[in-house]
């Protein structure tokens, strides 16, 4: 027995994921909402959820069964509701997150204000956001994937959209 070669059971392997070059082109067009952001080549706007509700709106990145659910709303004296809701959906992770991240978003050449919320461990959502121009305009958006949550496996697709949420910010501008 012990000359022989023994067989152990293989460790669980993961799809191998071939992710595209980065190249980006301008929303403008394609949201009618009073903003705009440049999203990457292979994700696209979709509007299904403004035909059922006006103030809402998806951005698809199909191949990788991801998706940014966005919420576009007015401000009306509401400002630090809006906040306050933007931060407790966020903080709802704590349940399966190991660890959330914020940081600033700041940028006052084009009145883009808000907070990014990096979300660790094995919650739902992962990436969250809100934009505002801190008087007539608040945005919020939050990345989901189609299936359940496992750092191990969608790490490299997540970090991989991560940096076009990233661009996507870096990017935003308010439209007149």
């Amino acid at each position: 027995m012990s000359c022989q070669d023994s067989t152990l059971p293989k460790p669980k392997g993961y799809f191998r994921i071939d992710l595209p070059e980065k190249e980006y082109r301008t929303t403008s067009d394609s949201i009618p909402f009073p903003f705009q952001f440049e999203l990457p080549q292979y994700a696209a706007v979709n509007l299904q959820r403004t035909a059922e509700s006006p103030n809402f709106f998806n951005v698809d990145f199909a191949r990788y069964g991801a998706r940014i659910h966005f919420s576009y709303l007015p401000i009306d004296s509401n400002v630090n509701q809006l906040l306050e809701e933007s931060r407790r959906l966020a903080y709802e992770h704590t349940v399966k997150a190991q660890e959330i991240d914020e940081e600033l978003i700041l940028n006052e050449s084009e009145r883009v204000f808000g907070t990014y919320y990096t979300i660790k461990g094995n919650a739902a959502s992962s990436e969250q956001f809100f934009i505002t121009d801190s008087s007539t305009h608040f945005v919020r958006g939050a990345l989901y994937f189609n299936v359940a949550p496992n750092p191990d496996s969608l790490g490299p697709v997540h970090d991989f959209i991560e940096k076009d949420i990233e661009h996507l910010i870096e990017t935003f501008k308010w439209r007149n």
